[in-house]
């Protein structure tokens, strides 16, 4: 697979309208057929970041909008490397939550259904702060139905 170029819009709201036309109108299918959902309010979570380290996120993220089409290369790539996410709720991994790197540190956060058929698209990000930590995670595997 090649790695999609970095997408280079105009502004914020044509980054929205790729988000919404590419993933919104129809579930991405993984490389091991789970559809993954995405919803519009998303745009404002994973495309933003906090100028003042707050938790709070103000300022549109040019490095997260410019690797959105990455977000469909890391579902769909057998290559990725699959960790079980970490939940805050439990304080601990659990494998209902996947991340997906690919291209050294970017990674793409899903949550699946009881299932394992379908699951909601959580975040994607460049992991360069957390990435040593995201590889220290236990592998992630499907569960048996």
């Amino acid at each position: 697979m090649v790695i999609p170029p970095l997408l280079k819009l105009k502004s914020e709201i044509d980054y929205k309208k790729h988000f919404i036309s590419k993933y919104c109108r129809s579930p991405i299918k993984t490389f091991d057929d789970i559809k993954v959902y995405f919803k519009k309010y998303k745009f404002n979570h994973d495309f933003y970041e906090s100028s003042k380290r707050n938790k709070i996120k103000d300022k549109f993220s040019t490095i997260r909008a410019e690797r959105m089409d990455w977000i469909e290369y890391a579902l769909t790539n057998k290559s990725a490397t699959l960790y079980q996410g970490w939940s805050k709720k439990k304080n601990c991994y659990v494998n209902n939550r996947r991340v997906s790197v690919v291209i050294h540190d970017y990674v793409v956060v899903i949550e699946l259904n009881k299932t394992m058929e379908k699951a909601k698209f959580i975040t994607a990000y460049v992991a360069d702060n957390s990435i040593a930590k995201i590889k220290s995670s236990p592998l992630w595997q499907r569960a048996k139905k």
